[in-house]
């Protein structure tokens, strides 16, 4: 393979990959879902509230909502995948940089 497709390729989906995350992070995704997570609705307020003025023992996971699971086997194999590509990523990009310090680190001391 030509060494300027391969280069070419991998900026290509490292600018999506920015891209991807860019937006995720301006659409304020991660932080409406963190929120969610702390909120506690309005009526989950007023239960709390109830519960503290009869003196009954509070618990904070009996005022958060339970969170619906859709994990199915599609979803799972594309977690493990995810990950397996994480891996690869992390080791070759390790491996890269390794090599680009190896050289530079060569060619100083024949300097």
């Amino acid at each position: 393979m030509n060494y300027k497709s391969i280069a070419g390729l991998l900026m290509i989906v490292l600018v999506v990959l920015f891209l991807g995350l860019y937006v995720s992070q301006m659409t304020g995704y991660y932080e409406y879902t963190e929120s969610r997570k702390t909120t506690l609705t309005e009526d989950a307020i007023k239960r709390f509230e109830q519960d503290v003025k009869e003196g009954k023992e509070i618990n904070a996971q009996n005022y958060l909502e339970e969170e619906a699971d859709y994990n199915n086997i599609l979803s799972k194999f594309g977690m493990k995948l995810s990950s397996l590509i994480e891996q690869g990523f992390n080791k070759a990009m390790n491996g890269l940089f390794n090599e680009i310090s190896k050289t530079i680190s060569n060619s100083i001391i024949l300097k």
